[in-house]
């Protein structure tokens, strides 16, 4: 446990000392719902107060881009660079080392998703969530299978060059097709079914049952699978092919 803390306070710095990755990941959720609030805040979406409904989509964008692009991002470049593979030749334990920026992940999303509440509260008058107990739960089920597929998709990325296009090319459409910046209502069917393939929209629907319907999370049991099979399937595909040498070509 003292070696984990240890290597959580060293990645924690890591994290808090890369401009451009507390930029991408933690800050632009947070830009993106002041501007788009303050466009459209005051409206009603769905039966809701936009900027409450713009809480769930950007909670929903943050988990994308935290716990899933930034992480699969610095794994590549660590990975690609030969970073961990001299890691491999300390005594620091694997898990310990994987735990830690892991938890980084977890706890710079959860304080991502707690400053997205507290400014639409008091820049935008949104409201207080619900049922903020299973918010908790929704954000830590979120954060931890996010972060699985993260890790799972570093095995078909073979170099740092490209790591982050890849990384985005997938999530920022996503993101859109899932309902993170605009309501589903208008979209065509296609781009609907698209989005029900993946657990982006399951986890924004799941975060605005709790927050906005008053929903416990155990009343949500298709949201929790979907995203928990997901999340399963990114660590099982990660224990199975995760490399920590630099790929050859």
């Amino acid at each position: 446990m003292r070696l984990f803390l240890h290597e959580l306070r060293a990645e924690l710095l890591l994290y808090t000392r890369s401009r451009e990755l507390a930029f991408f990941t933690f800050l632009l959720p947070i830009l993106f719902l002041i501007i788009l609030g303050y466009a459209y805040g005051d409206e009603e979406i769905e039966g809701h107060l936009g900027a409450d409904y713009l809480v769930s989509g950007m909670i929903g964008y943050g988990v994308a881009s935290t716990a899933f692009a930034g992480l699969a991002i610095v794994l590549v470049y660590r990975r690609e660079e030969g970073i961990l593979k001299r890691l491999r030749a300390t005594p620091l334990p694997a898990v310990t080392y994987i735990a830690a920026v892991l938890g980084t992940t977890l706890i710079a999303f959860l304080v991502g998703a707690i400053c997205i509440v507290a400014l639409s509260m008091t820049l935008l008058d949104g409201h207080f969530p619900k049922s903020p107990v299973s918010l908790v739960a929704a954000l830590l089920l979120g954060g931890a299978a996010f972060a699985g597929i993260g890790v799972g998709v570093t095995t078909f990325l073979h170099r740092a060059e490209g790591a982050s296009a890849a990384i985005n090319a997938i999530y920022i459409p996503l993101s859109f097709l899932s309902g993170a910046f605009c309501s589903q209502a208008n979209f065509p069917t296609f781009l609907t079914v698209a989005a029900d393939v993946f657990p982006l929209k399951y986890f924004i629907d799941l975060v605005a049952a709790i927050s906005l319907d008053g929903d416990q999370i155990w009343e949500r049991p298709l949201d929790v699978a979907v995203i928990a099979a997901w999340g399963i399937a990114g660590t099982a595909l990660a224990l199975r092919r995760f490399r920590w040498v630099p790929g050859e070509g």
